[in-house]
């Protein structure tokens, strides 16, 4: 629809203008290039170089491994730069192989101790962090982050020396304290022995990030509710599984979650304490590909052997988080 108006051109004759009458509302954002479809894309776009890097360090190197994996790699053919496709034969040598069983148990079980030990201690230590005095607190925050800070082979090392059997201060303490028989223990003869050590190291490296986290969850609960369970007569135990455990459990189900990465996947821990040993029986599945991969340069067993790893870590994260989903809507 249009108005016509008269006017005059440059040949002084009636000329007709068309007036635009407005159309609806919200007509002028239908372009291609609106305001509301811009601001719509700005999230994707800010996400993107994150999607990309995601892609570039950890999708292609997994799309190689997976490559590697269907291939015959040894020395020969990394020297004669061939390309010898076996199909599935590195798959069926590791899975019907008892040692990769074995591996995997151990793996599990090992696992299943340290996060155990980690979130049990590190949420009392939360706890504890919550009670204290403003001096003390800062205090036993400043040796958490410092234990937390330290490098992983550093704090290894540490390890070695407190743990060694002539000289080490473990043996020397316990000697002293009565037990003569500890004086030349050697810490790294035996597999018991050896985790002992190693989930000792692990522990104490992943009880500040727990902590820390837990403490920081307390912050956010209201002192009401306490001052209200108070009133009602409930006590710390009471106060603790009514107010506070209902608000620190998702932080307790997402830590929980890293927690199980974490230590599944730990390798420089176990790797310089004892290199898997003795007689390969601290081995998980890390350290085991690690050593059939670069070790005897078996490298396309290696890499099926990291690829099996990771659905192993694909199984467990997926049975825990469907285990906190199932209990999250029975709560609702």
């Amino acid at each position: 629809m249009s108005v016509q108006t008269e006017g005059t051109d440059t040949a002084g004759e009636p000329a007709v203008r068309k007036a635009r009458i407005p159309g609806p509302p919200g007509s002028e954002d239908r372009g291609s290039g609106s305001p509301s479809r811009r601001g719509a894309a700005a999230p994707y776009l800010l996400l993107l170089p994150a999607l990309l890097a995601t892609l570039i360090l950890l999708g292609w190197p997994l799309v190689k491994n997976g490559m590697l994996s269907f291939q015959n790699l040894n020395p020969r053919q990394l020297i004669q730069h061939l390309t010898e496709w076996n199909g599935g034969d590195n798959y069926k040598e590791v899975l019907s192989g008892s040692d990769f069983w074995h591996v995997v148990e151990r793996s599990v079980v090992f696992t299943a101790v340290n996060v155990v030990l980690i979130m049990l201690l590190g949420t009392l230590i939360g706890l504890l962090l919550a009670r204290l005095g403003k001096k003390m607190r800062l205090l036993l925050l400043l040796g958490l982050v410092l234990a937390w800070a330290m490098p992983v082979i550093a704090a290894t090392t540490v390890y070695q020396w407190l743990f060694a059997q002539r000289f080490g201060v473990v043996n020397w303490v316990l000697d002293k304290l009565g037990w003569h028989s500890m004086a030349d223990y050697n810490w790294f003869g035996s597999q018991f022995s050896t985790f002992s050590v190693i989930t000792l190291l692990i522990v104490w490296q992943s009880i500040p990030f727990v902590a820390i986290n837990l403490y920081a969850a307390t912050t956010t609960i209201p002192r009401e509710l306490y001052e209200a369970a108070s009133l009602d007569g409930a006590g710390a135990w009471k106060s603790f599984t009514s107010v506070t455990f209902p608000f620190l459990r998702p932080f307790l189900y997402a830590t929980t979650f890293l927690e199980v990465i974490w230590v599944f996947k730990a390798f420089p821990q176990i790797f310089a304490i004892n290199e898997g040993g003795p007689d390969h029986l601290t081995e998980t599945l890390p350290i085991y590909a690690f050593v059939e991969g670069v070790g005897n340069q078996h490298f396309g067993v290696g890499a099926a052997i990291s690829f099996l790893t990771v659905l192993v870590l694909l199984v467990i994260t997926s049975y825990y988080l469907r285990m906190v989903l199932k209990q999250e809507e029975d709560e609702l």
